[in-house]
């Protein structure tokens, strides 16, 4: 008996024997034994930020395009032209310049990306409910028991979706289907741009046993390597070992690790998945290693942090610098903070001995300031005996925000912010 088969141009559960669609000559066919039962995506738009400037831009369309911060910051994204000379996201624009000098270079613009991602999610939730976003353009999606709300199995409904985002929205997803999250994930990248792959429960543990141990989501370089060193290089040794040689061989997390080397995966696809980190960055437009001119950056990314740390109903028990050194060096230092706090000035005072203990002569290139961990904005800046006044601090912050809310952001400018020495 053939395997279930589905043309995802015409939607046709019947496309015939042939790699074309008998239907409406379409090639996009997808075959697998499992394809009508498998109920777990992961959906990831294809060079997102990319495909929507030129959406916008369509002179842009044979073009190597890169969304990114100038010539001293980082490729943020980039379209499969681009790829094609070797360039990827997190490289230094320079060096993607350097191997594609006729680049297009396009400014990010946040906001739109984020409306065009709201619309892309707001097409998903209409599926269901169980829709957990990863990123501004990823997140994975269970299906089960849809399939009489929508007449369709979860393969067909993810086709139309796929189809409905390339009309409404005007890019293209991948998708990836699977019977867990971790191998949707790992689906997903199997075919893209715009593909469609399946891995089956059936199948997961054989398809991941000659794969090299890098390729499981959360085994990176540093992880690979020690993995390497104890004599493991691919999943199938990995999945191979049981609990005791496990934690033998690997410490306390052997056991998880060798189970997600076979493709298990229990977790579950959480709407409310909770927010890991919060932070902002920039990048200099010339190295920086004064401490005032650093201290003045620092004083900018603290504003940011505490205003977006209000917008996701968060706040700040800890603060973690970054700093990238002119040889692209990262640094982090952190400190934890008395009390929770969303108080730009108290955020400032926490990282400013951090920075200042790291300012030693070095130049930098890029400052940045997180919050960890992250606490509700309700338990933020309550006050108490060695902090009376935290109260009104926070009041007078918060009508801060009101007014730049009201008459723009440079409505309201400390004077410790003035110094121009980025362009963030």
């Amino acid at each position: 008996m053939p395997d279930p088969a589905l043309c995802r141009d015409c939607l046709s559960a019947d496309p015939g024997p042939g790699a074309a669609c008998r239907h409406c000559g379409g090639r996009r066919v997808v075959r697998h034994p499992e394809l009508y039962t498998l109920t777990i995506a992961h959906v990831d738009c294809d060079a997102f930020y990319a495909s929507v400037e030129k959406r916008d831009r369509p002179e842009l369309a044979s073009k190597p395009v890169l969304v990114g911060g100038g010539r001293r910051g980082v490729v943020a994204a980039c379209c499969y032209i681009a790829r094609g000379y070797g360039i990827h996201s997190a490289m230094p624009m320079f060096k993607a310049l350097a191997a594609c000098p006729d680049a297009v270079v396009i400014k990010p613009d946040i906001a739109k990306y984020a409306r065009e991602g709201t619309r892309i999610r707001a097409l998903m939730e209409a599926l269901t409910p169980l829709v957990q976003p990863l990123s501004i353009d990823e997140a994975v999606l269970d299906l089960a028991g849809t399939e009489a709300l929508h007449k369709a199995p979860p393969a067909v409904t993810l086709a139309r979706l796929a189809r409905d985002v390339e009309r409404e929205v005007g890019v293209t997803i991948s998708i990836g289907l699977a019977a867990n999250r971790l191998m949707a994930k790992l689906a997903v990248g199997r075919d893209k741009p715009r593909g469609f792959a399946v891995i089956g429960a059936g199948e997961a543990a054989a398809w991941l046993a000659p794969q090299r141990v890098g390729v499981l989501p959360g085994i990176g370089p540093a992880a690979a390597r020690r993995l390497e060193t104890a004599g493991i290089t691919r999943l199938g040794q990995l999945a191979a070992l049981d609990d005791r040689a496990a934690v033998a061989r690997l410490g306390a997390d052997g056991p998880a690790l060798a189970a997600r080397a076979r493709g298990e995966d229990d977790r579950p696809v959480n709407p409310e998945r909770e927010t890991k980190s919060v932070s902002a960055e920039t990048t200099f437009e010339e190295d920086l290693s004064d401490l005032a001119a650093l201290e003045a950056v620092l004083w900018r990314m603290s504003e940011k942090l505490a205003a977006r740390l209000a917008g996701k109903g968060l706040s700040a028990g800890g603060v973690v610098l970054k700093l990238k050194t002119a040889g692209f060096e990262s640094l982090t230092r952190s400190a934890r903070l008395p009390g929770p706090t969303l108080l730009p000035e108290t955020l400032f005072d926490a990282a400013r001995p951090l920075l200042a203990r790291a300012a030693d002569g070095s130049r930098y290139r890029l400052l940045g300031l997180g919050a960890a961990p992250l606490c509700p904005a309700e338990e933020a800046d309550r006050g108490d005996l060695a902090d009376p006044g935290a109260p009104r601090r926070a009041a007078k912050w918060r009508a801060v925000e009101a007014l730049r809310e009201r008459f723009g952001s440079a409505s309201v400018v400390a004077g410790r912010s003035l110094r121009n020495t980025d362009k963030s």
